[in-house]
């Protein structure tokens, strides 16, 4: 968490501000700035420190606190199994920056299932050099309350927490995404930081402070943008990855235009990107984060040639489901382990708030829908859960044996019970 510095400066010159709101529970900059030094771990510069489990104030005190250290803080989903969590952390080095020779300052986890850990590490600059682009694109200021739903394990969610508190603001922070929480938290906020999946919800709630709405992790529908400008809401959607960070935006409905410093090139219909704002890479297992030579970097997402910028998804069949990016083998591993499946493919289908939602078509006599579920609750991440289940009596297969995932959406399937 890049931002130590910051909380510390807001704290001396206006020690009685609001830095961040939960509930009922409020800390000021000056709170904020002394409980983050009071809990600041002695350990090496460099170390990989992984966070409690808590509310979200005492883990966004925690990210501070590693980063008055000069540790790198990892945050986990709060909804995590502790035999998921435990699973996902193990494997993991304890010490992931020697001498602070590259200045990391955040670890977040991006996918991965039980037994394959995939965690995005990156430097402070990387983060904080992009302040004030974002400044610019989301007008935020230090007098405005900035909503944050959602976990503080997703990149999204700790970059839009880190850029309010370096430019003075108040955070708002919900722990996760339910409509009751947003609800709750809107009527003081002027900026929200959303998935697409989310703002029809705020525009139903009407809300007569807010502002603007910054909106990533999937595609945004004309529909909604026009919504938001006649309920006086100005939206900004952008493009990004965890392993990329921003890459390009779109602050007035005219489409997807580089981010600040960004350059943006296809390669026979993949994005790739060069900028300062590009992830360090990965701990344990590696992920679909591909460099060349020159400074350029991919995660496989594909585009339409021209401008703007008109994304078509992922070459490697990831599926993006409400701003969270699964890797379809993830979850094939988990349920090909279930007793009785002979063969799964899991696939993205459209969803109309979504973008995609997860579905799994399974192969196996006698397999029920309960028992995969089971092992899905069991193995997998909330994002990465199938929410459709079907099933064949064949799964297509290339000449090594593998299920054709490109033949799956030409077969004939049934509900699977």
């Amino acid at each position: 968490m890049p931002v130590f510095r910051e909380v510390l400066a807001h704290a001396a010159a206006t020690p009685h501000r609001a830095a961040v709101r939960y509930g009922d529970t409020t800390r000021s900059y000056a709170q904020l700035a002394r409980d983050a030094e009071r809990a600041r771990p002695d350990v090496k510069p460099g170390t990989l420190v992984p966070l409690p489990d808590g509310d979200p104030v005492a883990q966004l005190t925690g990210l501070l606190a590693a980063d008055a250290a000069g540790a790198v803080p990892l945050a986990c989903d709060p909804s995590w199994r502790p035999e998921h969590r435990r699973a996902l952390l193990e494997p993991l080095p304890d010490v992931v920056d020697e001498a602070g020779a590259h200045d990391l300052a955040w670890a977040g986890f991006t996918s991965g299932s039980t037994g394959r850990p995939r965690v995005v590490v990156r430097s402070r600059s990387s983060w904080t050099g992009s302040f004030t682009a974002t400044s610019r694109l989301t007008g935020v200021t230090a007098d405005d309350t900035v909503l944050v739903p959602g976990a503080l394990s997703w990149s999204l969610t700790a970059f839009a927490a880190a850029h309010a508190l370096a430019a003075g603001a108040t955070v708002r922070l919900t722990g996760d995404w339910s409509e009751p929480s947003l609800r709750a938290a809107l009527p003081s906020c002027d900026v929200v930081h959303l998935v697409p999946h989310r703002l029809a919800a705020v525009l139903d709630a009407r809300p007569e402070r807010l502002r603007t709405a910054v909106v990533g992790g999937a595609a945004l529908g004309t529909a909604l943008r026009g919504r938001a400008a006649d309920a006086g809401i100005g939206v900004v959607a952008y493009y990004g990855a965890t392993e990329l960070s921003f890459v390009a935006a779109d602050p007035d409905g005219a489409g997807l235009r580089p981010f600040d410093r960004v350059e943006i090139e296809l390669r026979a219909g993949e994005v790739w990107v060069r900028s300062p704002w590009l992830a360090h890479g990965y701990l344990g297992d590696g992920g679909p984060l591909r460099r060349d030579g020159d400074g350029w970097a991919t995660v496989g997402d594909l585009a339409e040639p021209g401008e703007p910028l008109v994304l078509r998804g992922r070459g490697d069949g990831a599926i993006l489901t409400g701003g969270a990016t699964v890797v379809p083998e993830d979850v094939e591993a988990v349920l090909a382990a279930v007793p009785g499946v002979a063969g799964v493919v899991v696939v993205g289908v459209p969803h109309p708030g979504l973008g995609q939602v997860v579905a799994a078509v399974v192969q196996g006599d006698g397999v029920r829908r309960a028992t995969l579920e089971a092992a899905a609750r069991a193995g997998l991440a909330p994002s990465q859960r199938p929410r459709r289940w079907s099933a064949v009596d064949e799964l297509p297969r290339t000449s090594s044996g593998k299920p054709a995932r490109a033949l799956v959406a030409d077969l004939p399937t049934r509900p699977l019970r």
